[in-house]
């Protein structure tokens, strides 16, 4: 099988599962490492979006996971090395045998959709959790006009908007009050932040849906943010497009345990 291996910059307990994972898996199977872990490692390294691997392993938090789940289309396997890990599939300790069970072929492949993002004419990164919409100011609020499928559904004052995936609605949506959408589900949920505006509330769609939503003051500019990794400059000329990506995200998984997740991580 051929590996790629990320792991979190700058933690020492990210590094040093890198290493017993690259002992584990050479010389039985080729693996690349990213760069910076190369680097330490006195090797070349690659980049994520040049990886052709079977399996991509993510050492670190969910972040870590995110950021590579926008740079590559293979099943991600992630240890969790980060305070909530609600995205990763082992621990630490389980790690090795984790990947015993992987190079024997005993895992499944977990698929979750993503949103496609468009600014104008020019396509962001695909979304796993979210995209983000929010005031590039502090304290100050922004009039947003939300249409689906062309037709104008919300005109809201709020610090922002979240167009979350079922994998996200359990992310920052839920932390302002979006409800928690099972993963195989194939929907979308908006969610307005801190509303000024006694009816906006978080509304599911489908994911045949587009959504589009534009800044309704002149002058006064947003930032998009998608899944906390890219972040861009959204001016009240900009209109942002978001629809279901033509890509997956895929994990490696070894049975099904979203319910068991939320109990653990939620305290459901």
């Amino acid at each position: 099988m051929r590996f790629g291996i990320s792991a979190r910059i700058g933690s020492k307990e990210a590094y040093e599962l890198a290493k017993s994972a690259l002992s584990f898996l050479e010389p039985d199977h080729e693996v690349f490492l990213e760069g910076s872990m190369a680097k330490k490692l006195g090797r070349k390294g690659m980049e994520l979006d040049s990886m052709d691997v079977d399996v991509l392993i993510a050492i670190g938090g969910d972040g870590t996971v995110l950021r590579a789940l926008q740079h590559t289309d293979a099943p991600v396997f992630a240890v969790n090395v980060g305070s909530l890990g609600f995205l990763t599939e082992s621990s630490p300790d389980e790690m090795l045998y984790a990947l015993e069970r992987i190079v024997e072929g005993d895992y499944l492949i977990e698929e979750r959709i993503k949103l496609k993002a468009e600014l104008g004419d020019r396509r962001l990164a695909d979304a796993t959790n979210e995209v983000v919409i929010h005031t590039s100011q502090i304290a100050k609020i922004r009039h947003f006009q939300v249409f689906i499928d062309g037709e104008l559904v919300d005109s809201v004052r709020a610090d922002g908007m979240i167009v979350a995936t079922p994998t996200g609605s359990t992310c920052y949506a839920m932390s302002v009050g979006s409800p928690i959408l099972v993963p195989g589900l194939s929907a979308f949920v908006i969610v307005p932040i801190a509303p000024f505006k006694l009816s906006a509330r978080p509304m599911v769609l489908s994911s045949d849906s587009t959504i589009e939503i534009k800044l309704y003051e002149p002058r006064k500019n947003c930032v998009v943010v998608i899944d906390g990794q890219e972040s861009v400059k959204m001016t009240p000329k900009d209109t942002l497009r978001i629809s279901l990506s033509e890509k997956k995200a895929r994990f490696v998984r070894f049975g099904q345990d979203f319910y068991r997740k939320m109990k653990e991580k939620f305290g459901m």
